[in-house]
């Protein structure tokens, strides 16, 4: 079962870089970094675990910014 988080985990990522950036590259990268997460926790991977803490803190930053530009440009 723990294979199949780090197999979701890759694809969530390898499906996000080939996305043009933006919003949903933001989300599904993020959706990644918290599968692989939850993956390093189970194969005690503390490398792993921290380099995706920081990945989704980045992530999250990014589409914090995304939403509030979005919600100054509305009329």
């Amino acid at each position: 079962m723990t294979d199949y988080i780090g197999y979701l985990a890759s694809l969530l990522v390898a499906i996000s870089i080939t996305i043009k950036g933006g919003f949903y590259f933001r989300i599904l990268n993020l959706a990644g970094s918290i599968c692989f997460i939850t993956y390093a926790i189970f194969i005690d991977a503390k490398p792993l675990a921290f380099f995706n803490v920081y990945a989704a803190g980045v992530n999250t930053y990014y589409l914090f910014k995304l939403i509030k530009k979005d919600k100054t440009q509305e009329p």
